[in-house]
């Protein structure tokens, strides 16, 4: 469920503050490793995006 938010959340643009909260979701075992890889290269991408 939190994985599926977040997911939302990237996609919608919604990062404020995103970073943070995937480390933190991460080092409190409520995201998989997989699950923190994906979203931060969306992340990535969507931060990238926004800068062009």
């Amino acid at each position: 469920m939190l994985y599926r938010t977040l997911k939302r959340m990237i996609e919608r643009g919604q990062i404020t503050g995103m970073e943070s909260k995937l480390d933190v979701f991460y080092a409190s075992d409520k995201l998989t490793q997989a699950q923190y890889l994906e979203l931060s290269a969306m992340l990535g991408k969507q931060i990238g995006d926004e800068q062009a």
